[in-house]
């Protein structure tokens, strides 16, 4: 018997997919790229007003790769996972060192570039030059599950490599743009992770996990784990003239390569925060005053972020540097800066005089 798997996904992707998607338009590998990096660990939704303030500030690669660092990160802040625009630059430089600007055309010399992996790499063969190539996103790794009952956390090793088979399994060699489309579109849109809509599905007849009334086990979840807890101050310092203390983080590891706010050890307690500053940052503060903490989730621990504003008097031994600078709030906000950063600088705060 036949597999209509393919042909009954295109059927319904021409009758109910997405069509009209920003990077459809004048589809080419440098927006198709952009876009599935965007994509990772984001919603369409929340992706499409990043994605079309990108295309106008860097239109292709050679925009792309000979823009600041810091451009880069400030048209991304928001969107989390940083390492993504990080990466994103280092693969644009090395597109136009390496390839004269013209992005390869095969699996194996896509996936050397920076932050493109095999799903990414089969993406722009598929959407930007037709070529047939499997891919395997979030959403495609649901349907491919429940269709077959695969099961496990598609995490392990040796339950991608079954979903990784049927993907290829599964693949056309006619209209591939449209069936990788349209599988990701079936996972978004009908094949959901809660509540799917199985009786609208163009696979359901042939779906294991829906003949049996178990979607709900498919994919398999990830194991557990409890997050620790961590906290810090961040102070709000801000000198005579206005301008606030920003830091640049280093180049790995959260918020890697942002401007963030300076941070003092949370074993300080509020009334030694004048005493800390002098001492770890060399500045002469006022009395601090506390704004309303919050906790910021990171994937893998929960950050307590108690934030104090401190007005900086007198001579300060901090000066410009690659690491330090003292801007104006709309210059900070124009820089790469992490979401709770950039909100602690723009909305109104709540604070209790100590």
């Amino acid at each position: 018997m036949p597999d209509r798997f393919a042909d009954n996904l295109l059927n319904w992707y021409d009758k109910h997919g997405r069509h009209d998607l920003p990077w459809h338009y004048d589809r080419n590998a440098y927006r198709v790229w952009v876009s599935e990096i965007m994509l990772q660990q984001t919603q369409v939704a929340t992706a499409i007003p990043y994605f079309e303030a990108f295309m106008i500030s860097f239109p292709d690669v050679h925009a792309l790769a000979s823009a600041p660092v810091d451009d880069i990160l400030s048209h991304w802040s928001g969107l989390g996972y940083y390492a993504r625009a990080r990466n994103l630059h280092k693969a644009a430089k090395q597109i136009v060192e390496n390839f004269n600007g013209e992005f390869p055309q095969d699996q194996e010399t896509l996936e050397s570039l920076t932050g493109i992996g095999r799903s990414t790499a089969a993406a722009i063969l598929a959407q930007a030059f037709g070529k047939r190539a499997a891919i395997l996103d979030g959403n495609v790794k649901r349907v491919l599950a429940r269709y077959h009952a695969v099961s496990g956390w598609p995490g392990q090793s040796a339950v991608l490599k079954q979903l990784w088979e049927h993907a290829e399994t599964h693949t056309p060699d006619q209209r591939v743009r449209d069936y990788t489309q349209g599988i990701m579109d079936l996972g978004a849109m009908v094949c959901t992770r809660s509540k799917p809509k199985c009786d609208s599905c163009p696979l359901g007849n042939g779906c294991t996990a829906y003949a049996e009334r178990q979607t709900h086990l498919y994919p398999g979840s990830k194991p557990k784990k409890q997050k620790p807890e961590k906290t810090t101050w961040m102070l709000i310092l801000e000198d005579t003239e206005g301008r606030i203390l920003l830091e640049r983080r280093p180049p790995s590891g959260i918020w890697g390569g942002l401007w963030s706010l300076p941070e003092l050890d949370p074993a300080y307690g509020a009334e030694e925060l004048q005493e800390a500053c002098e001492k770890d940052l060399g500045l002469v503060c006022r009395d601090p005053e506390l704004i309303s903490g919050f906790r910021h989730t990171f994937s893998h621990y929960h950050l307590h972020i108690q934030p104090a504003r401190m007005p900086v008097f007198g001579s300060t031994k901090i000066t410009d540097s690659g690491s330090q600078r003292w801007l104006h709030r709309d210059e900070a906000l124009a820089l790469g800066l992490p979401a709770p950063i950039r909100s602690l600088l723009t909305e109104p705060e709540q604070s209790t005089l100590l």
